[in-house]
């Protein structure tokens, strides 16, 4: 299959590609992410296929506005409407019941679907020209970083995929946040680039998953993407250095074998001259190390290291959600500088 290239102008080219039931490359404000016809059974079959995903790993429908939420959803809570008020477009997914007409291919089996609005303009005319809702998890291999540009995207899809539409690169870095609605308090089950302390200023109480924080146990079934399996990996292992930072990148010094790399805080990468090294931003912006972790894992798989040491930020606000990530990258392999 010959992969096309789209521009952000050819709108309806992409919409076309996912009513004739292809796989579409789109662009988001997260991640890149490989769409599909959301209520085509064979074409999100071959979302899994071009990933090599988990067949028990849910995807996420993606609507252009949230008046399209009754027509797959049921039992919506009003909280539903007062976050996409709040937060949509954006990089917000809301577990809500399905209605019967969402398969079971998108779902996993289960009787919720998680629901987004993306905040992307390229992305939202393609959603409204398609009139479908479009499934969609991040547009990279399983298991591999998220791509975070239409070129990281191609290294994993190109010739897999119908064709993908070149939006830029994706301004927040990290996949949306996912709360589920159907549990009393709500439960953040991932997250992402609207931060906990954000949901608990509209909803109140809001609980955690544990899978934020560990892997889960083999008998567990996810509720949303990116609960279950190691994710985001590059080939070589991953250890995260949690701690202050200069303690935490004194650490990394102390132990870094000669054939390591590192993702550190920019004012730590004199610290590692002779290695390969990726700064992921200054220690006090977590922000721009969400738009940034991904590039700096994927840096790494065109080296030959043997090991990759991370400094990791604080579990605090989008902090949280790149914390997430690289604890998934390394399969909870964390060590803590004191």
């Amino acid at each position: 299959m010959q992969t096309l290239r789209l521009n952000a102008g050819q709108v309806e080219e992409a919409a076309a590609v996912l009513r004739r039931g292809g796989l579409l490359g789109i662009p988001t404000e997260t991640v890149y992410g490989l769409g599909a016809n959301g209520l085509d059974e064979g074409a999100v079959g071959r979302i899994f296929a071009a990933k090599g995903r988990p067949q028990d790993n849910p995807l996420i429908l993606h609507i252009p506005s949230a008046d399209r939420l009754e027509r797959y959803c049921r039992d919506i809570p009003a909280a539903a409407y007062v976050l996409a008020g709040r937060f949509w477009p954006g990089p917000l997914t809301m577990i809500l019941r399905r209605k019967p007409l969402v398969p079971d291919a998108v779902t996993a089996g289960l009787d919720t679907v998680g629901m987004r609005c993306p905040a992307h303009p390229v992305c939202r005319a393609i959603l409204a020209a398609a009139d479908l809702p479009v499934a969609a998890p991040s547009g990279n291999t399983s298991g591999r970083p998220s791509p975070t540009t239409a070129a990281d995207m191609l290294e994993d899809m190109d010739g897999k995929i119908d064709a993908i539409v070149d939006g830029g690169p994706c301004a927040v870095g990290v996949e949306s946040t996912i709360i589920d609605l159907t549990e009393r308090p709500p439960r953040l089950l991932r997250p992402g680039g609207v931060t906990l302390e954000e949901l608990e200023a509209v909803l109140g109480e809001v609980a955690v998953d544990p899978a934020v924080t560990r892997l889960m146990g083999a008998g567990e079934k996810p509720r949303a993407p990116g609960m279950k399996y190691r994710h985001y990996a590059p080939k070589a292992p991953v250890t995260v250095v949690k701690g202050a930072p200069a303690q935490a990148a004194r650490y990394i010094r102390r132990h870094i074998g000669d054939a390591d790399g590192v993702i550190c805080f920019n004012e730590f990468v004199p610290l590692f001259e002779g290695h390969p090294v990726e700064p992921i931003g200054p220690a006090g912006d977590p922000a721009e190390h969400a738009r940034r972790v991904f590039d700096a894992l994927r840096y790494f798989d065109g080296t030959d290291v043997q090991r990759i040491w991370a400094q990791c930020p604080d579990p605090v606000g989008i902090g949280l959600a790149v914390s997430n990530r690289l604890n998934k990258a390394a399969g909870f392999h964390i060590v803590r500088a004191e």
